[in-house]
């Protein structure tokens, strides 16, 4: 293969970053043609030849968005099936799909962010959003050890900076600093548990690695290898009990940060932890089941998506801020996602990829609605949530419409992910052996059900105090939010449009 070919193949990314590259140095530009006009710079207004601050930022969202579109674009005029590398770049129907959606969820982002006033250097933020695109898009097509690594660290130093784009507010910086420790040390432990198992495979493709170990018995080598793997990979999707990062990320960063680590991250993590454990450990399943539980990674994932349902949906009852609210119920989400992967197959795969992506597309729009919520009121706890009915009908019938979703509510698109999901769960196995969490499952949803609908008297019930502010929200942001809520609407009444392509591309 020569170069020309692998450009091509890989034209999706090559797109993203040169659009990474085009967004900086529009900024650079800017910037200067302002520095050099006026030394006074407001947050309003950067003074220069009629050089607003939010036409340079406008105008860095519409290259960062165009980028994207043109590389869903080059996706889906890929070939249907390619391997680059012995799977270090494997193209596959599977792999194309959710490199749209990691596409889609990135673009929502950059939409958004636009409209976010709390820091200066959009520029230098949309272009850090479309790295971390990069680094998901590689996690999500990539089937050898050294490159999930690689899409793992490139997203991983991304979000870090995201985290911390607010430079001048402690908490941002706070939060960005507990991020990349607890990050620096779930890296360290995949490293060390991937450098184990390529050590007992002799290979890092996960095919080969399959082929490998399935005449192995587990072996207390191979088992650290597993657990530590596994221990990286529940700090990337905020299982507990490796989820300390994430209440804090998530009220301290940017809301547009956390909106992005919440959705992008969290899908393509989950594609590659079930290609991970589905394909490479296929012969290590062991069995989860509450009468018969044998050695593997099974009950291994089986007790931290218990302890995230139970820790997630206790800790989110005492949040007063809705941001910490959303973390710990991303904490319980990720106990029931794990749930498709304990099930196994092409059903309970099938189910997590379907559930995670509806989860994704549901918590960017609750974030969106927190965003401008923070905007125009200043903070994001459930007093500024009051009266925001009769101030933004169209943000508060949406924020509705997340809530429920993720509440498990029909008809919206949580409803059925959550029936798909925990179907394949009680189906797996000749005796309901995944029953028991099946059964704390529902119970953790109930839960949720109750700090969710605080959140809605504090929007639909309370009143605003006299100082409440009208909003002035932005259309296009407006137009984003409404578009997710229907897009959660729609799903959920026809969630085959999502579901039967998910199947089809196994």
């Amino acid at each position: 293969m020569n170069y020309l070919e692998l450009l091509q193949l890989a034209a999706p990314e090559a797109i993203v970053v040169v659009a990474a590259l085009l967004v900086l140095t529009m900024g650079l530009f800017a910037g200067r043609k302002a520095a050099g006009v006026s030394v006074a710079v407001s947050s309003q207004q950067i003074s220069g030849a009629g050089f607003p601050a939010t036409s340079a930022a406008d105008a860095g969202a519409l290259l960062a968005a165009l980028g994207l579109a043109i590389a869903a674009a080059a996706v889906v005029r890929l070939p249907i099936h390619s391997d680059l590398f012995h799977g270090m770049l494997v193209i596959s129907p599977l792999n194309s799909l959710f490199k749209i959606i990691v596409l889609a969820l990135a673009f929502f982002t950059i939409i958004l962010a636009r409209s976010e006033r709390a820091f200066f250097n959009k520029a230098e933020y949309f272009a850090i959003i479309l790295l971390a695109t990069v680094g998901l898009m590689l996690l999500v097509e990539s089937e050898e050890l050294l490159m999930i690594f690689i899409g793992l660290e490139l997203t991983g130093l991304s979000l870090y900076i995201l985290t911390g784009f607010e430079k001048a507010r402690r908490t941002s910086a706070e939060a960005a600093l507990k991020y990349f420790l607890f990050g620096s040390m779930a890296s360290a432990f995949t490293l060390f548990g991937l450098s184990l198992i390529y050590g007992i495979a002799g290979t890092t493709s996960l095919a080969a690695i399959a082929a490998r170990l399935a005449s192995i018995t587990i072996e207390p080598l191979l088992l650290a290898g597993i657990v530590m793997t596994l221990i990286g990979f529940a700090f990337k999707i905020a299982a507990a009990p490796f989820h300390l990062w994430a209440p804090d990320a998530y009220q301290g960063a940017p809301v547009s940060s956390a909106a992005f680590i919440a959705s992008g991250s969290k899908v393509a993590s989950f594609v590659v932890l079930g290609k991970i454990l589905l394909t490479a450990f296929a012969g290590l399943h062991g069995d989860a089941g509450w009468h018969a539980m044998a050695a593997g990674w099974t009950p291994i994932i089986a007790v931290l998506s218990a302890l995230s349902i139970l820790i997630g949906n206790l800790a989110a009852l005492a949040q007063k801020n809705v941001r910490r609210l959303l973390a710990y119920s991303a904490v319980a989400h990720a106990g029931y996602t794990l749930l498709g992967l304990i099930a196994g197959g092409r059903s309970g795969f099938s189910a997590t990829l379907f559930y995670t992506t509806l989860y994704a597309v549901t918590l960017l729009g609750a974030f969106g609605v927190v965003l401008l919520v923070r905007r125009e009121t200043g903070g994001d706890d459930l007093a500024n949530f009051r009266g925001l009915s009769a101030r933004a009908p169209l943000l508060a019938g949406s924020m509705a419409v997340f809530l429920l979703s993720l509440a498990g509510l029909p008809p919206l698109a949580g409803f059925f992910g959550k029936f798909y999901l925990f179907s394949a769960a009680v189906n797996a196995g000749t005796r309901h052996d995944l029953l028991w969490l099946v059964v704390l499952a529902l119970f953790g949803s109930l839960i949720s059900l109750y700090y969710y609908l605080i959140v809605l008297k504090a929007t639909f019930v309370d009143r605003a105090d006299a100082s409440g502010v009208t909003f002035h929200a932005d259309f296009l942001s407006r137009l984003t939010i409404a578009f997710l809520a229907a897009a959660v609407l729609f799903f959920g009444i026809v969630p085959g449009s999502l579901l039967d392509r998910i199947l089809l591309s196994f």
